[in-house]
């Protein structure tokens, strides 16, 4: 698994604190890793954005931001408004091949979900999976909705041929509710496998140390971790 892409059910799931999860697993195991965020909205110039989370939590420098929009939009919205080229993706998947050369493994980070337009064309980060031939990492949310919004994402990755990684819940809470509870079987029912991980609510603020101990008891061991699916399921069954 050179290369995996991270996607999310939507925006403000976790994906970018899963993201440096990885990086953080990975780069202890003294894998090369990289993080490359093909387009990152929402962040003016001069201000901190999600390669700088990632930065920061896992202590990975090979960070990537291929291009930025100040608008919190999608990427084809936020370069219209702006009066910027569009993000080509193109290029994108020729400089995730120009570092998988010689690194163990390269992390993609979308915008958003699978489906977000990033060109007028319509390209999607579904599209930059299926060009590099890269399994996808679905994050997800734990309450109430998760399930609808997780179907959607599964069955669009079955038609266009993807393969599914794993799903992880993004950002679990302290005191789950009946719907988070019972959402961990459904989910696992939706994905055909275990869960993939669940990481704790607030990690994104950790110091890096603790991010890494955390980040190892969050994703399961194919991810580089120590998640446990079948004890996570326990601990929580209604």
């Amino acid at each position: 698994m050179s290369v995996l892409v991270v996607t999310g059910t939507g925006t403000e799931v976790g994906k970018t604190v899963v993201t440096a999860a990885l990086a953080a697993l990975a780069a202890d195991r003294g894998t090369a890793v990289a993080v490359v965020k093909p387009a990152q909205t929402g962040v003016r110039a001069g201000e901190l954005g999600d390669v700088d989370l990632v930065r920061d939590l896992s202590g990975v420098d090979d960070v990537h931001e291929l291009s930025r929009y100040a608008d919190p939009l999608a990427p084809v919205s936020a370069a219209r408004r702006a009066g910027l080229p569009t993000p080509d993706l193109g290029t994108v998947a020729a400089a995730v091949r120009r570092l998988q050369a010689d690194r163990g493994l390269v992390l993609v980070e979308g915008a958003g979900g699978l489906l977000v337009r990033y060109d007028h064309d319509g390209s999607t980060l579904a599209d930059l999976a299926r060009t590099l031939a890269a399994p996808v990492l679905v994050v997800t949310t734990a309450g109430l909705g998760t399930l609808n919004a997780t179907a959607l994402t599964l069955e669009v990755m079955a038609n266009r041929g993807l393969d599914l990684a794993g799903i992880v819940v993004g950002s679990w809470p302290a005191e789950p509710d009946l719907a988070a509870r019972s959402n961990i079987v459904d989910l696992e029912l939706l994905a055909a496998r275990p869960l993939a991980g669940a990481v704790p609510a607030g990690a994104g603020l950790l110091g890096t140390g603790q991010f890494l101990r955390i980040a190892r008891s969050s994703l399961e061991p194919a991810l580089g971790g120590a998640f446990n699916a079948a004890q996570f399921r326990r601990q929580h069954a209604l």
